[in-house]
Protein backbone atom coordinates (compact mmCIF):
# COMPACT_ATOMS: atom_id res chain seq x y z
CA UNK A 1 0.00 0.00 0.00
CA UNK A 2 1.23 3.46 -0.75
CA UNK A 3 4.01 4.82 1.70
CA UNK A 4 1.90 8.40 2.05
CA UNK A 5 -1.97 6.96 2.08
CA UNK A 6 -2.79 8.52 5.64
CA UNK A 7 -1.69 11.50 4.66
CA UNK A 8 -3.37 11.67 1.51
CA UNK A 9 -6.57 10.11 2.90
CA UNK A 10 -6.30 12.70 6.15
CA UNK A 11 -5.27 15.77 3.97
CA UNK A 12 -7.26 18.87 5.33
CA UNK A 13 -10.13 20.01 2.64
CA UNK A 14 -11.38 23.30 4.66
CA UNK A 15 -9.12 26.12 6.73
CA UNK A 16 -10.71 24.83 9.72
CA UNK A 17 -9.28 21.75 9.32
CA UNK A 18 -5.47 22.61 8.72
CA UNK A 19 -3.37 21.88 12.25
CA UNK A 20 -1.15 24.04 14.04
CA UNK A 21 -1.30 26.55 11.53
CA UNK A 22 -4.09 29.71 12.45
CA UNK A 23 -2.29 32.66 12.57
CA UNK A 24 -2.59 31.78 8.58
CA UNK A 25 -5.78 30.34 8.65
CA UNK A 26 -7.46 32.89 10.36
CA UNK A 27 -5.86 35.39 8.53
CA UNK A 28 -6.65 33.93 4.60
CA UNK A 29 -10.07 33.30 6.05
CA UNK A 30 -10.92 37.39 7.11
CA UNK A 31 -8.91 38.30 3.78
CA UNK A 32 -11.70 36.01 2.07
CA UNK A 33 -14.71 37.63 4.12
CA UNK A 34 -13.75 40.97 3.29
CA UNK A 35 -12.87 40.39 -0.61
CA UNK A 36 -8.83 41.42 0.17
CA UNK A 37 -7.59 38.08 -1.68
CA UNK A 38 -4.10 39.24 -2.97
CA UNK A 39 -2.55 37.94 -6.90
CA UNK A 40 0.53 36.46 -5.10
CA UNK A 41 1.37 34.65 -1.79
CA UNK A 42 4.26 33.22 -0.40
CA UNK A 43 4.01 30.10 1.87
CA UNK A 44 7.42 29.66 3.39
CA UNK A 45 8.04 26.78 6.18
CA UNK A 46 9.40 23.60 7.17
CA UNK A 47 8.25 20.48 5.68
CA UNK A 48 5.36 18.90 5.91
CA UNK A 49 3.11 21.66 7.80
CA UNK A 50 0.21 22.51 5.37
CA UNK A 51 2.03 24.78 2.46
CA UNK A 52 0.61 22.74 -0.25
CA UNK A 53 -3.00 22.19 1.48
CA UNK A 54 -3.34 25.67 2.64
CA UNK A 55 -2.62 26.93 -0.86
CA UNK A 56 -5.23 23.98 -2.45
CA UNK A 57 -7.69 24.82 0.07
CA UNK A 58 -7.35 28.77 -0.91
CA UNK A 59 -7.71 28.02 -4.57
CA UNK A 60 -10.59 26.37 -4.18
CA UNK A 61 -12.12 29.29 -1.66
CA UNK A 62 -11.23 32.01 -4.00
CA UNK A 63 -13.49 30.00 -7.02
CA UNK A 64 -16.15 28.64 -4.68
CA UNK A 65 -19.46 29.48 -6.11
CA UNK A 66 -20.17 29.96 -2.08
CA UNK A 67 -18.85 33.23 -0.73
CA UNK A 68 -16.87 32.47 1.03
CA UNK A 69 -15.24 29.15 0.61
CA UNK A 70 -14.65 26.98 0.27
CA UNK A 71 -17.26 24.74 0.52
CA UNK A 72 -16.42 21.63 -1.06
CA UNK A 73 -20.09 20.87 -2.49
CA UNK A 74 -20.04 22.97 -5.55
CA UNK A 75 -18.98 21.83 -8.93
CA UNK A 76 -16.41 24.29 -9.10
CA UNK A 77 -14.97 22.64 -5.70
CA UNK A 78 -15.56 19.10 -6.55
CA UNK A 79 -13.54 20.21 -10.33
CA UNK A 80 -10.46 21.26 -8.19
CA UNK A 81 -10.89 18.54 -5.42
CA UNK A 82 -10.48 16.37 -8.76
CA UNK A 83 -7.90 17.66 -10.49
CA UNK A 84 -10.73 18.01 -13.35
CA UNK A 85 -10.21 21.78 -13.48
CA UNK A 86 -8.34 23.91 -16.02
CA UNK A 87 -7.75 26.41 -13.52
CA UNK A 88 -5.88 25.05 -11.30
CA UNK A 89 -2.06 24.57 -12.50
CA UNK A 90 0.64 23.16 -10.42
CA UNK A 91 3.91 23.54 -10.79
CA UNK A 92 6.85 22.37 -9.26
CA UNK A 93 10.04 24.34 -9.77
CA UNK A 94 12.47 21.94 -8.92
CA UNK A 95 11.63 20.16 -12.32
CA UNK A 96 10.88 22.80 -13.96
CA UNK A 97 12.80 26.08 -12.93
CA UNK A 98 14.39 27.55 -16.09
CA UNK A 99 13.45 30.74 -18.23
CA UNK A 100 11.84 28.86 -20.87
CA UNK A 101 9.57 27.43 -18.17
CA UNK A 102 8.52 30.44 -16.94
CA UNK A 103 7.98 31.86 -20.24
CA UNK A 104 5.64 29.39 -20.56
CA UNK A 105 3.59 30.32 -17.74
CA UNK A 106 3.66 34.24 -18.95
CA UNK A 107 2.04 32.69 -21.85
CA UNK A 108 -0.76 30.66 -20.35
CA UNK A 109 -0.97 33.55 -17.60
CA UNK A 110 -2.83 35.56 -20.27
CA UNK A 111 -5.67 32.78 -20.43
CA UNK A 112 -9.11 33.73 -18.53
CA UNK A 113 -10.10 30.91 -16.10
CA UNK A 114 -12.62 28.14 -18.12
CA UNK A 115 -15.19 27.82 -15.20
CA UNK A 116 -13.99 29.56 -12.32
CA UNK A 117 -13.14 33.20 -11.37
CA UNK A 118 -9.59 33.12 -10.60
CA UNK A 119 -6.14 30.98 -12.52
CA UNK A 120 -4.70 29.91 -9.66
CA UNK A 121 -0.94 28.82 -10.21
CA UNK A 122 0.52 26.98 -7.30
CA UNK A 123 4.77 26.71 -7.73
CA UNK A 124 6.15 24.58 -5.24
CA UNK A 125 10.10 24.50 -3.92
CA UNK A 126 9.82 28.29 -5.44
CA UNK A 127 13.59 28.37 -4.63
CA UNK A 128 14.63 26.18 -7.00
CA UNK A 129 13.90 28.43 -9.76
CA UNK A 130 17.14 30.17 -12.00
CA UNK A 131 18.12 33.94 -11.77
CA UNK A 132 16.83 34.21 -15.17
CA UNK A 133 13.65 32.60 -14.69
CA UNK A 134 13.25 34.45 -11.61
CA UNK A 135 13.83 37.86 -13.62
CA UNK A 136 11.35 36.55 -15.93
CA UNK A 137 8.36 35.91 -13.49
CA UNK A 138 8.93 39.32 -11.95
CA UNK A 139 7.45 41.63 -14.60
CA UNK A 140 4.54 39.26 -14.06
CA UNK A 141 4.18 39.23 -10.81
CA UNK A 142 4.05 43.13 -11.25
CA UNK A 143 1.50 43.80 -13.40
CA UNK A 144 -0.56 40.05 -13.20
CA UNK A 145 -3.55 39.63 -15.23
CA UNK A 146 -6.70 40.55 -13.02
CA UNK A 147 -7.73 36.55 -13.19
CA UNK A 148 -4.28 35.25 -11.90
CA UNK A 149 -3.38 34.41 -8.62
CA UNK A 150 -0.02 32.88 -7.93
CA UNK A 151 0.69 30.75 -4.61
CA UNK A 152 4.93 29.93 -4.31
CA UNK A 153 5.45 27.47 -1.42
CA UNK A 154 9.65 27.04 -0.30
CA UNK A 155 11.38 25.53 2.47
CA UNK A 156 13.87 28.00 1.81
CA UNK A 157 12.69 31.33 1.57
CA UNK A 158 16.28 32.97 1.95
CA UNK A 159 17.27 31.69 -1.20
CA UNK A 160 14.13 33.57 -2.81
CA UNK A 161 15.03 37.39 -4.26
CA UNK A 162 13.57 40.38 -1.88
CA UNK A 163 12.66 41.54 -5.30
CA UNK A 164 10.05 38.37 -5.63
CA UNK A 165 9.44 38.29 -1.87
CA UNK A 166 8.64 42.05 -1.71
CA UNK A 167 5.66 41.50 -4.36
CA UNK A 168 3.58 38.83 -2.53
CA UNK A 169 2.09 38.30 0.80
CA UNK A 170 4.43 36.02 2.68
CA UNK A 171 3.01 33.65 5.55
CA UNK A 172 5.25 31.96 7.74
CA UNK A 173 4.19 28.05 8.42
CA UNK A 174 5.91 26.61 11.97
CA UNK A 175 6.30 23.14 12.78
CA UNK A 176 3.70 21.59 14.43
CA UNK A 177 4.41 21.35 18.04
CA UNK A 178 4.94 17.16 19.29
CA UNK A 179 1.88 17.26 21.69
CA UNK A 180 -0.52 18.47 18.71
CA UNK A 181 1.14 16.03 16.28
CA UNK A 182 0.82 13.35 19.19
CA UNK A 183 -3.08 13.87 19.36
CA UNK A 184 -3.48 14.12 15.91
CA UNK A 185 -1.41 10.24 15.77
CA UNK A 186 -4.59 9.20 18.18
CA UNK A 187 -7.32 10.78 16.27
CA UNK A 188 -6.42 9.04 12.89
CA UNK A 189 -5.03 5.93 14.54
CA UNK A 190 -8.78 5.61 16.26
CA UNK A 191 -10.63 6.39 12.71
CA UNK A 192 -8.17 3.59 11.37
CA UNK A 193 -8.92 0.70 14.49
CA UNK A 194 -4.89 0.99 15.55
CA UNK A 195 -4.51 1.41 19.17
CA UNK A 196 -1.93 3.60 19.42
CA UNK A 197 -0.43 3.81 22.83
CA UNK A 198 0.52 7.79 24.23
CA UNK A 199 4.23 6.82 24.79
CA UNK A 200 4.17 5.30 20.79
CA UNK A 201 2.05 8.62 19.84
CA UNK A 202 5.04 10.68 21.09
CA UNK A 203 7.88 8.98 20.12
CA UNK A 204 6.20 8.99 16.55
CA UNK A 205 5.62 12.87 16.65
CA UNK A 206 9.84 13.35 17.86
CA UNK A 207 10.83 11.44 14.98
CA UNK A 208 8.56 13.85 12.86
CA UNK A 209 10.55 17.28 14.18
CA UNK A 210 7.50 19.03 13.32
CA UNK A 211 6.62 17.32 9.92
CA UNK A 212 2.93 16.47 10.45
CA UNK A 213 3.38 14.51 7.11
CA UNK A 214 6.27 13.01 8.19
CA UNK A 215 3.97 11.65 11.55
CA UNK A 216 1.78 10.30 8.70
CA UNK A 217 3.47 8.20 6.94
CA UNK A 218 5.47 6.80 9.89
CA UNK A 219 2.17 5.82 11.16
CA UNK A 220 1.37 4.52 7.71
CA UNK A 221 4.15 1.99 8.21
CA UNK A 222 3.27 1.46 11.80
CA UNK A 223 -0.12 -0.22 10.58
CA UNK A 224 2.04 -2.00 7.57
CA UNK A 225 3.81 -3.75 10.72
CA UNK A 226 0.34 -5.99 11.19
CA UNK A 227 -0.56 -5.78 14.54
CA UNK A 228 -3.35 -3.70 15.98
CA UNK A 229 -1.77 -2.45 18.74
CA UNK A 230 1.02 -0.47 18.76
CA UNK A 231 3.72 0.43 21.78
CA UNK A 232 6.98 2.19 22.15
CA UNK A 233 8.64 -1.19 21.56
CA UNK A 234 7.89 -1.09 18.63
CA UNK A 235 7.90 2.24 17.17
CA UNK A 236 11.92 1.41 18.65
CA UNK A 237 12.38 -1.87 16.58
CA UNK A 238 10.49 -0.40 13.59
CA UNK A 239 12.63 2.98 13.31
CA UNK A 240 15.51 2.36 15.32
CA UNK A 241 14.68 4.60 18.41
CA UNK A 242 16.10 4.84 20.97
CA UNK A 243 15.00 3.58 24.10
CA UNK A 244 13.45 6.44 26.64
CA UNK A 245 14.73 4.77 29.31
CA UNK A 246 18.44 4.62 27.80
CA UNK A 247 18.78 8.71 27.82
CA UNK A 248 17.47 8.87 30.61
CA UNK A 249 20.00 6.28 32.30
CA UNK A 250 22.52 8.17 30.62
CA UNK A 251 21.25 11.21 31.98
CA UNK A 252 21.74 10.05 35.10
CA UNK A 253 25.31 9.23 34.72
CA UNK A 254 26.29 12.22 33.44
CA UNK A 255 24.38 14.01 36.77
CA UNK A 256 26.34 11.83 38.51
CA UNK A 257 29.25 12.78 36.63
CA UNK A 258 30.06 9.09 36.34
CA UNK A 259 31.75 9.02 33.16
CA UNK A 260 32.49 5.33 32.74
CA UNK A 261 28.58 4.53 33.28
CA UNK A 262 27.31 7.10 30.31
CA UNK A 263 30.06 5.22 28.06
CA UNK A 264 28.82 2.51 28.60
CA UNK A 265 24.80 3.66 28.34
CA UNK A 266 26.18 4.95 24.98
CA UNK A 267 27.74 1.30 24.23
CA UNK A 268 24.25 0.29 24.68
CA UNK A 269 23.14 1.84 21.65
CA UNK A 270 24.80 0.30 19.18
CA UNK A 271 23.74 -2.70 20.80
CA UNK A 272 20.15 -1.73 20.63
CA UNK A 273 20.45 -1.39 16.83
CA UNK A 274 19.48 2.12 17.60
CA UNK A 275 20.50 5.24 16.06
CA UNK A 276 23.30 7.32 17.54
CA UNK A 277 21.73 10.37 15.57
CA UNK A 278 18.74 10.07 16.67
CA UNK A 279 20.05 9.19 20.38
CA UNK A 280 21.53 12.66 20.38
CA UNK A 281 18.20 14.41 19.70
CA UNK A 282 16.64 12.89 22.39
CA UNK A 283 18.95 14.39 24.56
CA UNK A 284 18.94 17.69 22.92
CA UNK A 285 15.01 17.41 23.13
CA UNK A 286 15.41 16.08 26.90
CA UNK A 287 18.04 18.80 28.27
CA UNK A 288 15.55 21.64 26.41
CA UNK A 289 12.71 20.25 28.38
CA UNK A 290 15.02 20.30 31.96
CA UNK A 291 15.90 24.01 30.84
CA UNK A 292 12.90 25.57 30.02
CA UNK A 293 11.30 24.33 32.91
CA UNK A 294 14.05 25.72 35.42
CA UNK A 295 13.44 28.93 34.06
CA UNK A 296 9.91 28.73 33.94
CA UNK A 297 7.35 27.17 35.95
CA UNK A 298 4.83 27.56 33.21
CA UNK A 299 6.74 25.45 30.71
CA UNK A 300 6.81 22.74 33.65
CA UNK A 301 2.74 22.40 33.71
CA UNK A 302 2.75 22.76 29.77
CA UNK A 303 5.58 19.78 29.98
CA UNK A 304 3.33 17.34 31.16
CA UNK A 305 0.86 17.65 28.29
CA UNK A 306 4.00 17.16 25.71
CA UNK A 307 6.16 13.98 27.15
CA UNK A 308 3.63 12.15 28.94
CA UNK A 309 2.90 11.68 32.59
CA UNK A 310 6.02 8.62 32.62
CA UNK A 311 8.39 11.14 31.58
CA UNK A 312 7.09 13.91 33.24
CA UNK A 313 7.56 12.86 36.40
CA UNK A 314 11.15 11.68 36.04
CA UNK A 315 12.17 15.42 34.65
CA UNK A 316 10.20 16.84 37.48
CA UNK A 317 12.45 14.43 39.85
CA UNK A 318 15.97 16.09 38.10
CA UNK A 319 14.44 19.60 38.39
CA UNK A 320 16.07 20.26 41.88
CA UNK A 321 19.04 18.40 41.49
CA UNK A 322 20.11 20.45 38.84
CA UNK A 323 20.73 24.22 37.91
CA UNK A 324 20.08 25.99 34.61
CA UNK A 325 23.70 27.15 34.15
CA UNK A 326 24.58 23.32 33.98
CA UNK A 327 21.93 22.44 31.97
CA UNK A 328 22.10 25.39 29.49
CA UNK A 329 25.92 24.26 28.72
CA UNK A 330 25.34 21.08 28.15
CA UNK A 331 22.69 21.85 25.85
CA UNK A 332 25.41 24.20 23.93
CA UNK A 333 27.65 21.44 23.89
CA UNK A 334 25.51 18.82 22.58
CA UNK A 335 24.00 21.31 20.24
CA UNK A 336 27.70 22.13 18.99
CA UNK A 337 27.88 18.46 18.57
CA UNK A 338 24.57 17.93 16.47
CA UNK A 339 26.00 20.28 14.02
CA UNK A 340 29.03 18.87 13.46
CA UNK A 341 29.33 16.05 10.62
CA UNK A 342 31.15 12.67 11.22
CA UNK A 343 31.21 9.94 8.48
CA UNK A 344 33.50 8.02 10.34
CA UNK A 345 32.59 4.33 11.20
CA UNK A 346 32.32 4.84 14.88
CA UNK A 347 28.95 6.43 15.06
CA UNK A 348 29.18 7.12 18.66
CA UNK A 349 32.21 8.93 18.92
CA UNK A 350 31.07 12.18 18.62
CA UNK A 351 28.34 11.19 21.21
CA UNK A 352 31.07 10.15 23.84
CA UNK A 353 33.48 13.12 23.30
CA UNK A 354 30.23 15.42 24.21
CA UNK A 355 29.06 13.84 27.31
CA UNK A 356 33.16 13.10 28.02
CA UNK A 357 33.36 17.33 27.48
CA UNK A 358 30.19 17.86 29.84
CA UNK A 359 31.32 16.12 32.85
CA UNK A 360 34.71 17.45 32.75
CA UNK A 361 32.95 20.70 32.62
CA UNK A 362 36.15 22.11 29.67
Amino acid sequence: MEHSVFYRKYRPQTFEEVRGQEHITESLKRDLEEHRISHAYLFSGPRGTGKTSVARILARAVNCEKDPGPCNKCEVCSDFSSGRTLDLIEIDAASNRGIDDIRAIKEQVLLMPSKGRRKVYIVDEAHMMTKDAFNAFLKTLEEPPEHAMFIMATTEPEKMPETIISRTQHFKFRPLSEKLIAETLKEVSKKEGIILKDEAAILLAFLSEGSLRDAMNYLTQVRSLGGKEVGEDEIRKAFGVPSVHLAQRLMDSIFKKDLPRAIENISEIEKAGASADLFLKMLIRNYRFLFLSKISSSFTVKMKEMVGERDYDYFLEKLDGVNAEDIQNSLVTLLQTANERYAGPHQTLPLELAVSKIISGK
